[in-house]
């Protein structure tokens, strides 16, 4: 099987990728979850991804689908559309496995998948992650990730705008 072939199998639906999670579970595999936007891929976002990959075995990336960034982002979001987006995720080596989520938060998705480790950027407490009291309350723990600085996709579009 050919690498580029590989990649469209990382994209799963959230029933396939709570199946596929237990599967890992079975093995001992430790399961990390991290969320965004990810609509133009930068520097920064490369570096919450790979520290987000030291924490568990497998890190799975839960994506906001065009209308939810559409809600919170703005009419003129996303730039890049949610297949998109999760194909250029799903070609990243430390990504295991992008998932698609329609509500604001993926509340529901982390209360399915129960990850070990939750993470999210430093721009977060964490009372603020949406399913950090589930995942702590289940045994697991939250990682707040330092942001790399100089690096924003609204920056990128306003610098865009500008030239």
């Amino acid at each position: 099987m050919k690498i580029a072939d590989q990649i469209l199998q990382k994209i799963y639906t959230p029933d396939q990728l709570v199946q596929q999670a237990a599967q890992w579970r079975l093995g001992g595999k430790k399961i990390a979850f991290t969320n965004g936007v990810f609509d133009i891929l930068h520097p920064g976002h490369i570096f919450s991804l790979s520290q987000a990959a030291k924490e568990a075995d497998y890190l799975i990336v839960g994506l906001n689908a065009d209308a939810s960034v559409k809600r919170l982002k703005g009419d003129t979001r996303p730039v890049n559309n949610q297949e998109s987006r999760a194909l250029v995720l799903a070609s990243l080596l430390m990504v295991d496995a992008v998932v698609l989520f329609e509500k604001d938060t993926p509340l529901e998705l982390i209360k399915a998948l129960m990850p070990d480790v939750l993470i999210k950027g430093g721009d977060y407490s964490v009372e603020q992650i949406a399913g950090a009291r589930e995942v702590i309350a289940h045994g697991g723990r939250v990682v707040i990730n330092p942001l790399l600085n100089g690096f924003s996709t609204t920056a990128i579009i306003e610098k865009s705008k500008s030239s």
